[in-house]
C-alpha cells in the first residue's frame, strides 16, 4: 500500500476508491468538526436539487464531501465510492453477482453518475461514473483519504463477488493474526504495492462480546466498508477527535503500515486515521 503523497489524474480505473463522503444530521456541526480535525474547508455547497452536498477540499483540490440526511432514518455514516465508466452496466453486475442496488444508477447533473450499491452480505458502497466532478483530487497526504476495507463474515461469498465484479486481484496477508485480503486493480500485479482497498474478517461468530485482533470489530457489527484518511499524527488527531465530541473506538496503535485509530465522530459517523 502506498502512502506517498499524491495529486490524482482525471481518470480512475474500474473498482478505485474515488470519492468519499458523510451523510449527517447536522452538516454545519460536520464542518467545523473536519474543519478543525483535518484542515479542511468547504464550498457554500450545492443547492436543494442536490440535496445541499457541501464539498471538503485542502489546498484547493477536493478531498471528500459532507451531505445532510434526507431521513432521520438514514445511517449516519462514511461512504466510499469506486469508479467506473458505466454505472448501469456495473449495477447489471453487481446484480447478477448476488448484489444489490440500494439507489440506482442515477444522473447527477453535469457532475456525473452515481449509485449505492450492497455486497452479498449486506456491506454498502458507491458508484461513481464520472462527469464534470472526477472525484479527489488529491488522496494520500494529512487529511486526505489513503485507503479503505470491508469487513466481513464469509470471504468465500465477498471475495468472489468483489472479484468478479471489478476484477480485482487477490493477496493475502496475516496482519498479527488478522486475515486480511488486498485488492489490486485488475491487470496489476496483486500485492501491497498496487492495492486499493481490502477485505478483512469479523471475528468468529462463537466469539461474541470479543474483539478481533484488530481492536475493533466485534461479531455482533453489521458488515460495512471503513474510510481511512492519512494523518501526521494519529495520537494528536485521536485526542482532538475527543475533545470535539467524537469517541475513539480503536485507540492509536502500530500495525504493519503505521499508526492507524478509529474514530466515531461527534455524530456518529466512524471512520478510521493513518499515520504512515
Amino acid at each position: 500500500m502506498d502512502y506517498a503523497e499524491r495529486d490524482t489524474g482525471d481518470e480512475y480505473g474500474e473498482g478505485v476508491p474515488c470519492w468519499a463522503d458523510a451523510m449527517l444530521p447536522d452538516v454545519e456541526g460536520g464542518k467545523r468538526f473536519y474543519g478543525e480535525l483535518f484542515g479542511w474547508t468547504f464550498d457554500e455547497g450545492a443547492g436543494p436539487e442536490y440535496g445541499h452536498y457541501a464539498q471538503a477540499s485542502l489546498g484547493g483540490r477536493a478531498v471528500a464531501a459532507l451531505a445532510p440526511k434526507a431521513d432521520g432514518r438514514m445511517p449516519t455514516v462514511w461512504t466510499v465510492y469506486l469508479a467506473t465508466p458505466d454505472a448501469a452496466a456495473l449495477a447489471g453486475r453487481i446484480k447478477a453477482a448476488g448484489g444489490s442496488m440500494v439507489t440506482e444508477a442515477m444522473t447527477v447533473g453535469p457532475f456525473g453518475t452515481m449509485g449505492l450499491a450492497a455486497d452479498p452480505e449486506g456491506a454498502v458502497f458507491g458508484l461513481w461514473q464520472a462527469g464534470t466532478h472526477r472525484g479527489f483530487g488529491l488522496t494520500q497526504a494529512p487529511g486526505a483519504f489513503c485507503w479503505t476495507e470491508v469487513y466481513s463474515r464469509d470471504k468465500d461469498r465477498v471475495d468472489p463477488f468483489y472479484e468478479g465484479v471489478f476484477g480485482y486481484r487477490g493477496h493475502d496477508l496475516d496482519l498479527d493474526g488478522v486475515a486480511f485480503r488486498t485488492w489490486s486493480p485488475a491487470g496489476a500485479e496483486p500485492g501491497p504495492d498496487t492495492a486499493v482497498g481490502g477485505r478483512q474478517l469479523f471475528p468468529a461468530a462463537d466469539a461474541v462480546g470479543a474483539r478481533s485482533a484488530d481492536g475493533y470489530s466485534t461479531p455482533e457489527m453489521p458488515p460495512h466498508f471503513l474510510v481511512y484518511f492519512t494523518v501526521a499524527d494519529a495520537d494528536a488527531t485521536t485526542a482532538t477527535a475527543t475533545r470535539l465530541g467524537g469517541r475513539a473506538l480503536m485507540p492509536p496503535t502500530d500495525i504493519p503500515y503505521g499508526r492507524m485509530a478509529v474514530i466515531r465522530d461527534n455524530q456518529g459517523a466512524v471512520f478510521a486515521v493513518l499515520q504512515d
